[in-house]
């Protein structure tokens, strides 16, 4: 996949790798519905035989909601694809889940990311491609999350490139990495878990003592295109499950109760009008300093500058021009202006009480769909959503139906906002070895 010389272009790659369709402008209207909530901290981290991690899910309730029409890419959301324009032979039906479940309210932050790379690759022999040169502070100064050390003592090689990173998503995931993560908590001890309620949502904390195994849990790596092989643990949310937790309002709001962001119901039609206000980074340690700005997301808002920062170690010019790809200076300011923010700081929740589910990092998703071309050439897609901060609004409606292969080594050295977030289905009891 090349680069494009429009800003807007590399980020669409991602989503849009058939092309983008063009906006279809249907009326819509909807009720304000966004709320700012104070997030949970990311999660602690201790070591031992294995790294304890703290993760908090929200609980998706409603079981059996409607799922809705989207046409990828365009600007509406129908009651059934029978509804879509008769031209829209691609429409697909989302958002309907049959069961309760949960969904990370934040993203897989560096410091977890870390933590579970000391856990599984102890000795720094990095035997799944875990890691690559390019996420490291040196290799890319802008975007690198995570630092490698190969004198460091066995459990120690990986660490965090800059201090602010720590709270920022781990932004170089493919899905393999996103199965791996979810196949050393689900192999893990779960010490603890705490139910809570804050205002009409309801999340789960789980302390959770990482496990060395990752080939096998909740997907067996051994079968390409590997499904959940359980009923109950933590898991990859599905498309369906992410889209009903990004936008599905159990109150009825929006269009066929489904927000046209996950920060605001929105109106489907009037383009990027009824966006969500753009973050604003600390331009040296990417803390959000717009919080009061309510609805918030981290993206690229039409005209106005990507959110961005360099970490404050880094002289700024050497942000604006060291990459590992080789692009010259004015091709790479052009397509590399967003930069992660903290999780969580920009406050504005889902229907469901999850946080930057609109923009930050797109995350991938554990459903499988046929590629663009029709042709799989022995490889295996999965469905990513979510915007990034490099991208406009239109990657944040629910019809941003992206796609990419689960192992694309390309991406993953050049698109520094690939993320995680963690799903569980069923009843997970502490004590579990």
């Amino acid at each position: 996949m090349r680069f494009f010389s429009s800003r807007t272009r590399l980020s669409r790659a991602v989503v849009a790798t058939c092309g983008v369709s063009a906006l279809l402008a249907v009326s819509a209207t909807a009720d304000s519905g966004a709320a700012a909530i104070e997030p949970r901290p990311p999660g602690s981290v201790t070591s031992g035989d294995g790294a304890v991690i703290t993760v908090t899910t929200a609980k998706v309730g409603a079981p059996g909601n409607p799922s809705v029409g989207v046409v990828p890419f365009t600007d509406a959301v129908y009651r059934s694809c029978a509804d879509a324009p008769a031209t829209s032979s691609d429409c697909l039906m989302v958002g309907g889940v049959g069961y309760p479940y949960e969904i990370g309210q934040l993203e897989v932050t560096v410091e977890q990311w870390v933590a579970f790379l000391n856990t599984v690759d102890p000795e720094g022999r990095n035997r799944h491609d875990l890691y690559i040169e390019t996420e490291s502070s040196s290799g890319w100064p802008k975007y690198g999350q995570v630092n490698f050390s190969a004198d460091a003592d066995n459990g120690s090689h990986y660490s965090v490139g800059y201090p602010e990173w720590a709270d920022k998503p781990y932004g170089f995931a493919n899905f393999l990495d996103a199965a791996r993560f979810v196949n050393s908590l689900y192999n893990g001890r779960l010490i603890s878990k705490q139910v809570s309620d804050n205002g009409r949502f309801s999340y789960v904390t789980y302390r959770v003592r990482l496990s060395e195994r990752t080939e096998r849990g909740m997907y067996d790596l051994a079968r390409p295109d590997a499904t959940r092989a359980h009923d109950s643990g933590f898991v990859v949310p599905s498309q369906n499950e992410w889209i009903k937790a990004a936008y599905y309002d159990p109150s009825g709001g929006g269009t066929y109760s489904y927000w046209k962001y996950p920060t605001n119901p929105g109106v489907f039609g009037d383009g990027a009008a009824t966006a969500p206000n753009p973050t604003v980074l600390n331009p040296t340690t990417g803390d959000v300093t717009n919080a009061a700005t309510q609805p918030l997301a981290s993206y690229h808002a039409n005209d106005q500058p990507a959110p961005s920062w360099c970490p404050g170690q880094v002289q700024p010019d050497t942000c604006s021009t060291v990459n590992p790809i080789g692009l010259d200076p004015i091709t790479y300011a052009d397509l590399y202006e967003g930069s992660l923010g903290t999780v969580g700081q920009a406050r504005t929740t889902s229907p469901w009480g999850t946080l930057d589910q609109g923009g930050n990092a797109v995350e991938w998703t554990d459903t499988i769909t046929a590629p663009p071309s029709g042709r799989d050439f022995g490889r295996v897609w999965r469905r990513l959503h979510g915007g990034i901060s490099n991208a406009p609004a239109f990657q944040m409606w629910p019809s941003a139906v992206g796609l990419q292969p689960q192992d694309n080594v390309f991406y993953s050295h050049i698109y520094p906002w690939l993320g995680i977030r963690i799903g569980v289905i069923g009843d997970l009891a502490p004590g579990k070895p």
